[in-house]
């Protein structure tokens, strides 16, 4: 009997249910091809939901995430609800709660693909990240005095623990060697002015680093990171940062990709249920026009299908992505400017599957 995994889908805000919709396809397309199944279970979370009821996210649907193999998340974020709502309550009560304390970006460009990098080919933009995802300044610790006078005071404090720094560095490490391209990762912080906290993650980096002889282990400043991923992207293979670095270079990342309508993005428990997205947002200008970019979305199902073992289905998954990319049927990464709508896009990934 063919295997079945538990999906939990969060189809979301704006264009959310389109992209998902998209990648629900492709993935179904790739497991039929190599034989095991899914049972989907949708959940209405988001900023739809949470203006008609008030509700973000009950404990007890977190209880239920618990039991899926996998959550496949289209995008959260509604224009009439205030910014910080949604993220805390839904994205980051998520993170916490379901210990994904690893947020993992791979950052590849694909043929046909345009990069605003002058004279940069896929194989000079092929890199993971690996962003520690539920530490540092995203804890929420801090607070103000006095607000709203003259004196006020606003406190933001950085929490990083030796036990949530060594498990976010030791999982870097293990992917740099499963992934064997140049065997080569590195730290990136800012030694020079944030002398505890980067202290900490360069101590605990130095004596795992002693467990992985074969892997190259080096630092960057995070500022000096975003230039040489402008002038050279080459140099990088796998990166591991804390929490508001890697919020940061991601997205730097993703714009020498190919933009946003490419870039996917995990949630990562090792031992748990992760969650996988797009990395952009919800689009509610674009909302059932049929022309945002699903091919994000569609990647994020791929590295889904990997995390929960099936990696043969996620290589043709990325193969189909190449193809479809390389026909020159998609013209741009673009909302509105593809040449195909977004469900066009989806058909012609999942028939070159």
């Amino acid at each position: 009997m063919p295997k079945t995994y538990k999906i939990a889908i969060l189809p979301g805000d704006g264009t959310g249910p389109e992209v998902i919709k998209e990648g629900i396809k492709v993935i179904e397309t790739a497991a039929k091809k190599n034989s095991f199944k899914f049972d989907f279970t949708n959940y209405d979370i988001g900023g739809s939901r949470y203006l008609k009821t008030g509700e973000i996210l009950p404990d007890s649907v977190i209880e239920e995430f618990k039991k899926f193999d996998a959550m496949y998340l289209g995008a959260i974020g509604h224009p009439d609800v205030k910014p910080g709502i949604l993220e805390k309550g839904i994205l980051l009560k998520l993170r916490f709660e379901l210990e994904q304390y690893i947020n993992l970006r791979p950052v590849k460009l694909y043929p046909n693909v345009e990069t605003p990098l002058k004279n940069k080919e896929p194989e000079d933009i092929d890199m993971i990240i690996v962003r520690e995802n539920t530490e540092g300044l995203y804890t929420g610790a801090g607070g103000f005095l006095k607000k709203d006078t003259l004196q006020e005071v606003a406190i933001q404090e950085s929490i990083n623990t030796r036990f949530g720094v060594e498990r976010c560095i030791r999982y870097a490490f293990e992917l740099t060697k499963k992934r064997a391209k140049n065997n080569k990762l590195t730290l990136c912080g800012k030694t020079n002015v944030l002398t505890y906290a980067s202290d900490l993650w360069q101590r605990t980096f130095n004596v795992v680093a002693k467990e992985y002889p074969q892997v190259k282990g080096n630092y960057v400043n995070v500022d000096a990171a975003c230039m040489w991923f402008v002038k050279n992207p080459e140099w990088f293979d796998v990166v591991v940062t804390d929490n508001l670095f890697g919020d940061i270079i991601t997205d730097l990342a993703a714009m020498i990709q190919g933009g946003m309508g490419i870039a996917a993005g995990g949630n990562i428990n090792p031992e748990g249920v992760s969650m996988f997205e797009p990395m952009g947002g919800s689009a509610p200008k674009y909302t059932g026009l049929n022309i945002i970019n699903p091919i994000a979305t569609i990647n994020a199902g791929a590295m889904m299908l990997e995390t929960i073992g099936e990696s043969k289905a996620a290589k043709d998954i990325d193969n189909a992505v190449i193809k479809a990319l390389e026909s020159g049927k998609i013209k741009s990464m673009s909302a509105g400017k593809m040449g195909l709508s977004t469900t066009e896009v989806g058909d012609l990934i999942a028939s070159l599957i």
